[in-house]
């Protein structure tokens, strides 16, 4: 993963973050790895819910922006709130440009954004996300936490 000159809210040493997640999870959120196409949990889930940050919990997304774009990974047309992820050029593709979205809270690398593709959706982009990347926390938990 490419070094940001960012402070983030929870810092942890690589030890540490190999001793929380798994090697998978490690590959993907800290080493900026991405998971095979159709192979991850939450690519074709239709549960309501919150979508967090596997390593350190950041709510991201909600299920009320994911959408079928049948690329082979959950896709969200907006984050949670705007400041909840942050963007990061990627040039790892040569000639492919993409703009690389991680967790604003630790740094951990959730997927890709991608804009222009013509789905029907509000803003006209793609959240590409690892659901190996994301924890879901289904709606009705939600509302039982609160009660």
């Amino acid at each position: 993963m490419e070094p940001t000159n960012r402070t983030y809210a929870v810092t942890k040493s690589d030890e540490e973050w190999r001793a929380e997640l798994t090697p998978e999870e490690y590959a993907v959120l800290r080493q900026a790895g991405t998971e095979r196409p159709y192979a991850g949990e939450y690519t074709d889930t239709k549960t309501e819910g919150v979508y967090s940050c596997r390593a350190c919990g950041a709510e991201l997304f909600t299920s009320g922006t994911k959408f079928d774009s049948h690329c082979g990974w959950p896709s969200f047309y907006s984050p949670l709130a705007g400041d909840s992820v942050e963007f990061i050029e990627d040039s790892s593709l040569p000639g492919r440009p993409r703009v690389e979205v991680r967790c604003a809270n630790c740094g951990s690398h959730m997927g890709h954004v991608f804009e222009g593709e013509g789905y029907d959706t509000p803003t006209d982009q793609r959240f590409c996300m690892n659901s190996i990347a994301m924890t879901l926390r289904p709606a009705t938990e939600a509302t039982e936490a609160t009660d």
